[in-house]
């Protein structure tokens, strides 16, 4: 008998065709246990099938499959629809058997549903199966079965909150699960200890979760906590302390005592019934009583010498006091006029020599890497002085002259070759070459400069993009103008496809073709997870027709390519031989890759209306969509309300959701008409669109109402999630994005010489001579990498001609800001070698 074709090539046939088939065909076994056909005998061929097992609602945890299962006699074939349509023969596993008592024939088909399959319709319909079990006489439907895929978010809806309620009163806590599938399940813990309302009836929890203490005790003092669970998760709240405290009370008045002298009885009460407790009120009112005596009740006394005593001590007493005060008084002036004498004395001394700044203490080393150089026995064409490689004094101004003027003590300054003041001048200037096709048009984030063999730096403030061209990279005789630039995503277009996304800015250094002698480093902020177990990692580069080519996956680098890189937490630093335009692509291998959004909230800083926005930015975590971002809302007048946010957004192809809480209702109220707002997630996994943000539409009731208060949320369903808690004044703080933060990073942009650099040229010449070459000990240039904990590139060193001079120049790319040469100087000592010979060491001696 043939195949059935209907569903197994997903075309749909009616039950009644179906059955037509069936009987113009015979009902032969065809015996595969891929085929749900069978033959039934002749006594049970008018029988309709009835079902034993139909398949029930299931959920997906995690990416586990789930299987659905359907038993039917008697049947002569069992397939599954799922979502309308026929799932495929070769998915269907099917088992025959008998049934003993009616010697009836048994067919059961089992199915796996993947979450990719329920995830295809996502937001579309839920996703159902049944099964259609036919017989000689008609067919059957089973019940529907519903797949889910399971879930519990992080975030709770209403956490509770603590309280402090006096002895006996209701308590009430509230507590709102997160929003899960299946719906989460609600218990209460005191201390971490399980609330069990049937073996404490004083406790209740209520149909909506709350929990109720009908009559607060001491005991109940501590910390309560909601925990919600499902088949997914286990998700506690933060916890809310009750005090549970007692007012204190009065006790019943003693008896009046008896007349005094003073012609006066008292009696008095205690604070004791009962006595204030843990934070409790003291009793209020008086707790000690006086009434006048009657004349009788009042015993007669008569003043005298005794009285007279009493008085002129008394006095006496008063007068000592006086003096004593006076002593102490004209004592502390005296020594204050002393104190400020030598304070002004101390400060005349020592004004010619207040030190200029603070350096830190040195090691036992330190002089190692600030050695005098010795000029006799340099091979070098450069003579003179080198002062300090970051003073002020050291950035270079710009000439025409040669660039090596001699200066009349002997010594030598460098300077660039002169660049006008516009930059727009550069710019045009630059266009006017042939070699250049791609010319930077963003003046204001571009950097420029002219360099010669000495080298020196670029660098675009407050983007951690920059440039660092290592000494002899350009060849001597060579002066070069050189530019850095970050373009704007809007105008470089990168193909990305399946799961890829932009994982930094797209940088252009140039201009592109000269020639250098050695690897220049470009670093530039990344927002991946720096997993590479996560990622495969990938560095693109626009070739002169414009379109972008793979030139290296990061982790199987190639020697004898001419790139290399150093993949760090939030930065990677590109060594290449040519200069272009570059940019770093990943492409996630599994769900658990993630990107990092930075997440920020501006308001407006003015608002005379009864609206006000708050607007969330979701962007990549990379200092140059930052910085436009913060230009853009100072243009806007804009203010950022709170400190930035760093969230993970995993390839789930999970949307992300903001939703804003807790406001005053009687004073505040949203404009949102759903509980959330959502960003798709290819919006943001794409990372092509650099201002992704949603705003909130908040409406105060009055115009006096100032003071706003709130919780802002932002997740990624079924993934990690940031809040905000927001508590201002939106009249007291009306400046806008404080400028001085696009000129926090107040480093020149462009240094050229010794003064781009951390270790002085003639000092850095003797470290690489000392370690390059090889000693069988291992102390050289094998073992500073081990120090400086970069192993994993020790076959891109030994690949050049000097291995130290690699290692020295990622070490000024990565500590140009925040290095400390003395602990460059201690890294050296810890090599092994004695600290006079460092320098000189010879060859014999290795």
């Amino acid at each position: 008998m043939p195949l059935l074709p209907g569903p197994f090539v997903r075309r749909r046939f009616s039950a009644a065709l179906l059955v037509l088939w069936l009987m113009f065909a015979g009902f032969t076994c065809s015996g595969s246990e891929h085929t749900a056909t069978a033959t039934l005998p002749a006594a049970f061929s008018d029988l309709l099938p009835h079902f034993l097992v139909e398949p029930e609602d299931e959920y997906i945890v995690k990416n586990k499959p789930v299987t659905l299962t359907c038993r039917s006699t008697p049947a002569t074939q069992i397939y599954f629809k799922c979502i309308g349509e026929w799932v495929h023969q070769d998915d269907h596993l099917i088992e025959r058997t008998i049934d003993p008592a009616t010697a009836l024939p048994v067919m059961q088909v089992t199915i796996d549903i993947t979450r990719q399959q329920v995830e295809k319709i996502f937001g579309l319909d839920e996703y159902w199966c049944q099964c259609v079990a036919w017989s000689t006489t008609g067919t059957q439907k089973s019940q529907k079965a519903y797949i889910r895929i399971a879930y519990l978010r992080k975030n709770f809806e209403v956490e509770p909150q603590g309280k402090e309620v006096a002895l006996d009163q209701e308590v009430l806590l509230r507590c709102l699960p997160p929003e899960g599938v299946p719906q989460a399940e609600v218990e209460w813990q005191r201390n971490e200890d399980l609330i069990d309302p049937a073996s404490d009836p004083n406790f209740f929890i209520t149909a909506d979760h709350n929990l109720v203490i009908r009559k607060a005790r001491l005991a109940d003092t501590g910390n309560y906590t909601c925990v919600a669970k499902n088949i997914v998760a286990r998700r506690k709240s933060n916890s809310a302390t009750v005090l549970v405290y007692v007012d204190g009370g009065w006790s019943e008045w003693s008896k009046w005592s008896a007349c005094g002298a003073d012609c006066s009885m008292w009696r008095s009460r205690e604070c004791t019934q009962p006595s204030p407790g843990t934070g409790g009120k003291d009793c209020q009112g008086l707790d000690l009583q006086s009434l006048n005596c009657t004349s009788e009740q009042c015993p007669q006394t008569v003043s005298g010498a005794e009285d007279v005593a009493l008085y002129v001590g008394m006095v006496a007493v008063a007068l000592c006091l006086t003096l004593l005060l006076i002593v102490v008084v004209m004592v502390y002036r005296r020594k204050k006029e002393g104190l400020d004498a030598d304070v002004a004395d101390s400060s005349i001394l020592t004004t010619g020599f207040q030190p200029m700044g603070i350096k830190p203490s040195k090691p036992e080393n330190s002089h190692l890497l600030t050695i005098q150089p010795d000029l006799t026995t340099t091979t070098t064409s450069y003579q003179g002085t080198l002062r300090s490689r970051h003073d002020a004094t050291g950035k270079f101004s710009m000439t025409n002259g040669p660039l090596l003027d001699p200066l009349p003590n002997g010594s030598h300054t460098l300077h660039n070759g002169k660049l006008n003041a516009d930059p727009a001048e550069f710019v045009s200037r630059l266009s006017s070459q042939s070699y250049f096709k791609t010319l930077p048009r963003d003046v204001a984030n571009t950097s420029y400069g002219t360099f010669n063999f000495l080298g020196g730096r670029l660098t675009i403030p407050s983007t951690g993009i920059s440039l660092l061209i290592p000494p002899e990279a350009i060849p001597r005789g060579k002066i070069y103008e050189i530019y850095l630039t970050v373009q704007r995503k809007e105008d470089l277009r990168l193909p990305l496809a399946g799961c890829q996304t932009l994982l930094s800015p797209v940088v252009s250094c140039g201009p592109p073709g000269v020639v250098l002698s050695r690897p220049v480093i470009l670093s530039m902020d990344h927002c991946s997870d720096a997993c590479l177990d996560n990622w495969a990692v990938r560095l693109k580069k626009q070739n002169y027709e414009g379109a972008w080519e793979d030139v290296l996956l990061m982790g199987e680098e190639l020697v004898a390519e001419p790139y290399h890189c150093q993949l760090e937490a939030e930065t990677c630093r590109l060594f290449s031989e040519q200069l272009g335009t570059f940019a770093v692509v990943g492409e996630s291998l599994h769900m658990g890759a993630a990107k990092r959004l930075r997440l920020v909230l501006f308001s407006d800083a003015y608002c005379s209306t009864l609206e006000y926005n708050i607007r969330v930015y979701c962007m990549d975590d990379t200092h140059d969509v930052f910085k436009e971002v913060m230009q853009m809302e100072q243009q806007l007048g804009g203010r950022l309300i709170d400190e930035p946010h760093v969230l993970l957004f995993k390839d789930t192809y999970h949307n992300l959701r903001l939703s804003i809480h807790d406001m005053p209702q009687a004073h505040w109220r949203s404009k949102l008409l759903a509980g959330y707002q959502e960003i798709p997630f290819y919006h943001i996994w794409n990372g092509s669109q650099r201002y992704l943000h949603c705003t909130f539409t908040l409406e105060r009731l009055s115009l006096s109402t100032c003071e706003l208060t709130c919780q802002l949320c932002v997740w990624q369903v079924e993934g990690e999630g940031q809040s905000f808690s927001l508590d201002f004044n939106i009249a007291k703080d009306t400046r806008a994005v404080d400028s001085e933060f696009l000129l926090m990073d107040s480093n020149a942009t462009a240094l050229a010489g010794p003064s781009a650099f951390q270790i002085p040229y003639l000092i850095r010449q003797k470290i690489c001579s000392s370690l390059d070459a090889p000693c069988p000990n291992g102390a050289d240039w094998r073992m500073l990498a081990q120090r400086l904990k970069l192993e994993r590139h020790m076959s891109f060193f030994a690949s050049k001609a000097s291995p130290t001079s690699m290692i020295l120049d990622l070490w000024e790319a990565q500590h140009f800001h925040s290095g400390n040469i003395n602990q460059l100087a201690s890294v050296m000592a810890d090599i092994g070698k004695q600290e006079a010979m460092i320098f000189l060491v010879s060859d014999g001696e290795c």
